[in-house]
């Protein structure tokens, strides 16, 4: 028998292993813009979007100077961070472009636009934005179809030049 999730279920937070916490706070604080709720010792903190108590944690607990894992190893392909709205996403975009930040993809998706990167200790991080759900494609018969096109950041950012 399939067992079926409740639907309002959604995924809270993440803890990541970074080597170094300062260098990871340039990213996640200042170019990101996450705020710090709290530091656990010197050896973890705990960021959000606003007043929640954290949507991202970073430790050394067990990675303090470490590396990433190597290519073609199991473990986090990526984690995503939803943006509210396309203006917030080309907010987000801007930040990462005036910091000088690599940005290793960008894609439409149909459902969202996503732009991909990876932190300094190689995680990767998708940033996105949701098209409202009556705008999501669809067959002829109501599946949902999500596809991989080209996404024109230059066009993204006119949502905040305009």
């Amino acid at each position: 028998m399939k067992k079926s999730i409740h639907p309002n279920v959604r995924i809270g937070h993440i803890h990541l292993k970074v080597s170094d916490i300062e260098r990871a706070l340039k990213f996640y604080r200042d170019i990101l813009g996450f705020e710090v709720q709290q530091w656990y010792g010197n050896e973890a903190v705990f960021l959000s979007a606003g007043d929640y108590h954290h949507h991202i944690g970073l430790n050394t607990l067990e990675s303090k100077g470490g590396k990433p894992a190597p290519q073609g190893h199991t473990g986090l392909y990526h984690f995503a961070i939803l943006y509210p709205s396309r203006k917030e996403l080309a907010k987000a975009v801007k930040n990462l472009l005036d910091a000088k930040y690599h940005i290793d993809g960008a894609s439409d998706h149909g459902v969202s636009e996503a732009i991909y990167l990876r932190d300094q200790d190689g995680n990767g991080v998708e940033l996105y934005a949701d098209r409202p759900r009556n705008k999501w494609p669809r067959d002829a018969k109501g599946k949902l179809i999500m596809e991989t096109k080209y996404l024109d950041v230059k066009e993204l950012l006119q949502e905040i030049s305009d």
